[in-house]
């Protein structure tokens, strides 16, 4: 990287530097802030969050989807949500759309929520900072970020948690991955919106989601409103008379090329007013609502997936598979957002069996061909399938729980990511209040406050 030589502006020197602060970069950094370490973490954009805070606003994963729901997921996660609930920024959805329980938030209080937590953690934090380049130099990286105010510097870190959703650092370090759409077709992508002065009694009583669905599904064959497709979910949010919707769907764009991802955004945003029109026209309760606001950015569900030490794969999910090194749960089923077929087919559900769970080994957080990585969120290590169970903010929370504490302890032990003492990392993980088996309690959903992991 010697043309950036003569550009760097400035360098700096950490022990972890962890890319990209959405929810499972923010967990990690938190959780590797309870160490004795420097812990650095940079975002492109000026908040923290990623998808929960850009572009959502309900935590899935928490709770197997059954008719007797287990609780599977604690520690740094449940932290989040129980400072959440002493505002009274949550509530719980019911399981509506098939993927369990969610935990419904307001996404403005999450992102002042999150900096609490990374300036009471002791984080380095860099906003409106991007990874350009990486320079490698044995086991230790050096990252090359950009920031518009003071041009190119460098960050030099011991460890490396790669949580940029794209896998950017393991793309500039040339660790392998696959693409997104090299052997299937790339999950489509969703441009949220939401909308106020939604009378949600009246929409209730005039037969609420059901009606939604009956409307969305006639006007999409009808054509009477070019739709994009003939599905999609509308709820009701923290904030009193407001909706939040994931109906908007674009396909057939690159997200890792500079046209595709622009035609996605322009995209998304020309289809979440034709469903402002819609809504308008078609919906009872909607005749007065109006879009207050749309995703900070298209909400992109895959695209780089790193080859790990271990490839989660759907049979693992399928046959609620357990592992010896495994360091979080998941039970949500696979949710593939697939382009319409001839049939019309637009979203693939398979669920995980008599409502098990699966475990997923730390082999998975684990790069091949480095010691001093990890990566969490849509880009660690699993097939497309697989992928498509494990990619709700619950579980990425939980990886970047499980990357935090592993760095830490990497460097109290002087080892690297692939000779870590798992049993060690466990145990630890156990004592913050993560959950590594399946409990036998059934989670009590119907609670209004939150629901700690001691049910």
């Amino acid at each position: 990287m010697e043309h950036f030589s003569t550009k760097i502006q400035k360098s700096y020197t950490t022990d972890i530097l962890i890319i990209g602060s959405g929810s499972a970069g923010c967990a990690a950094a938190i959780a590797a802030g309870q160490g004795n370490y420097k812990v650095t973490l940079i975002e492109r954009y000026g908040f923290a969050g990623g998808t929960s805070t850009q572009m959502l606003d309900t935590f899935y994963g928490f709770f197997t989807p059954s008719d007797t729901p287990r609780k599977i997921v604690g520690g740094i996660p449940d932290q989040v949500v129980n400072e959440l609930c002493k505002t009274g920024d949550i509530f719980l959805r019911p399981n509506t759309y098939g993927a369990g329980t969610g935990v419904n938030y307001n996404p403005e209080k999450l992102k002042e929520l999150w900096d609490r937590f990374l300036i009471g953690n002791g984080i380095d934090t860099f906003f409106h900072t991007t990874l350009v380049a990486v320079e490698k130099t044995g086991e230790a990286s050096s990252c090359i970020c950009f920031h518009k105010g003071l041009g190119f510097f460098r960050i030099h870190a011991k460890r490396i948690i790669d949580a940029s959703g794209d896998a950017d650092y393991c793309h500039w370090a040339e660790i392998p991955y696959e693409l997104a759409g090299e052997k299937e077709a790339a999950q489509s992508m969703t441009t949220t919106f939401r909308m106020a002065n939604v009378d949600l009694d009246r929409f209730e009583k005039s037969g609420g989601k059901k009606l939604l669905k009956e409307k969305m599904k006639m006007a999409y064959k009808s054509g009477s409103h070019p739709l994009p497709r003939k599905e999609g979910s509308a709820h009701e949010m923290c904030q009193p008379s407001c909706i939040s919707t994931v109906a908007v769907k674009v396909v057939d764009k690159d997200p890792l090329t500079p046209n595709g991802i622009t035609e996605a955004e322009q995209e998304g945003r020309r289809q979440a007013f034709i469903f402002e029109d819609f809504f308008r026209a078609e919906i009872p309760g909607y005749e007065n609502a109006k879009i207050i606001g749309l995703s900070t950015q298209i909400g992109v569900r895959e695209t780089r997936r790193v080859y790990g030490e271990y490839r989660l794969t759907k049979e693992d999910c399928m046959t609620a598979k357990q592992f010896e090194d495994q360091v979080f749960l998941c039970g949500a089923p696979i949710e593939d957002h697939r382009k319409a077929s001839g049939s019309g087919s637009e979203t693939f559900w398979q669920y995980v069996p008599n409502g098990k769970v699966y475990g997923v080994p730390y082999r998975t957080l684990v790069p091949q061909k480095s010691e001093n990585t990890w990566v969490v969120g849509r880009c660690f290590s699993a097939t497309h399938d697989a992928h498509a169970s494990c990619r709700s903010m619950a579980q990425t929370m939980s990886m970047g729980q499980a990357a935090g504490f592993a760095a830490v302890q990497s460097l109290d032990a002087d080892t690297g990511a692939k000779g870590l003492d798992v049993a060690y990392l466990q145990n630890t993980l156990l004592s913050k209040g993560a959950i590594l088996e399946f409990p036998d309690n059934i989670a009590d959903t119907s609670r209004n406050g939150w629901l700690n992991n001691t049910l």
